[in-house]
């Protein structure tokens, strides 16, 4: 209900909002690997279902306070969920709905690689990528007391000191494709 209220808050400003599910709190493929035979590919098939979990809660949860969603899978699943299909999120967005995509790319990725893949196609100008801690850090303050918060950091910057905010690939995806913010 808290994602739900925030997004609400945003979208009365009149921005279009996009949000890329994960599925890691049910089921992480790459945890899963290797147990009891199961390959890697079968398990982040598994993951991508867990998304669609996700997903589906998420909207209904948008629902319950208003909030018109689509939910929109890279799997046919026409029950719960419609295709992605690129211009239609983009009608959808223009039309103030949020769109929801479950299941990233339909194969195999990191999550980060998804998500950055998926907002460059919708022209995105941000991303935002929802994390455990309160901000960016020179280090994992988990594990580290003495890290420190950074309010700004450069794609430039993110590499040279191998900050580990996402996927190497998924920064060279937003800084290739002009997204001129990549928020945590």
């Amino acid at each position: 209900m808290a994602i739900a209220r925030e997004v609400a808050s945003i979208t009365k400003l009149g921005v279009e909002v996009a949000i890329l599910v994960g599925g890691g709190n049910i089921f992480c493929g790459a945890s899963w690997a290797g147990c009891s035979g199961l390959d890697r590919s079968s398990a982040d098939c598994i993951g991508m279902l867990a998304t669609v979990m996700n997903s589906i809660f998420l909207q209904a949860t948008m629902g319950s306070i208003g909030i018109p969603t689509r939910v929109q899978t890279a799997f046919r699943m026409s029950e719960v969920a419609e295709p992605y299909i690129r211009r239609r999120a983009v009608k959808h967005l223009e039309k103030g709905r949020v769109v929801i995509f479950a299941a990233g790319p339909g194969s195999p990725q990191p999550f980060d690689v998804q998500k950055v893949s998926k907002y460059s196609k919708l022209n995105a100008e941000v991303v935002l990528k929802v994390t455990n801690v309160d901000g960016l850090y020179d280090a994992d303050p988990r594990h580290n007391p003495n890290a420190r918060l950074l309010e700004t950091v450069s794609y430039h910057e993110v590499t040279a000191r191998d900050l580990s905010v996402m996927d190497m690939t998924a920064i060279t995806l937003c800084q290739e494709n002009n997204i001129s913010r990549c928020c945590v």
